[in-house]
């Protein structure tokens, strides 16, 4: 029966612990990339898919496409371009356009 309490309580423990270090960690990740989809250019021609990502609207996949249809299609001429790749509409432009550039 010790041996059960014992095991209990480092379970616990261990909950406490990971929840204290971890849930800051994710809160500041958060934060971080909240802060870079706010301000920072995007040059859609460059841009990996991490970078894609931070843009409102984009996900891994959406992200995954504008790269594919880039290295296919060549360089967009105009952030308008991107409506030529599979998912994205003009509401993903719109909410992006200060953010975009075809540098």
């Amino acid at each position: 029966m010790l041996h059960v309490f014992a095991l209990a309580a480092l379970l616990v423990l261990t909950v406490l612990v990971n929840t204290s270090i971890v849930a800051p960690r994710v809160a500041s990740a958060e934060a971080a990339r909240a802060a870079a989809t706010s301000t920072d250019k995007i040059n859609i021609n460059t841009a990996d898919v991490k970078a894609l990502m931070t843009l409102n609207g984009v996900g891994r996949s959406l992200a995954e496409k504008i790269v594919k249809h880039r290295d296919e299609h060549g360089p967009f001429k105009k952030p308008e371009d991107l409506r030529h790749v599979e998912g994205v509409g003009s509401g993903i432009v719109e909410k992006n356009r200060d953010r975009i550039s075809v540098k």
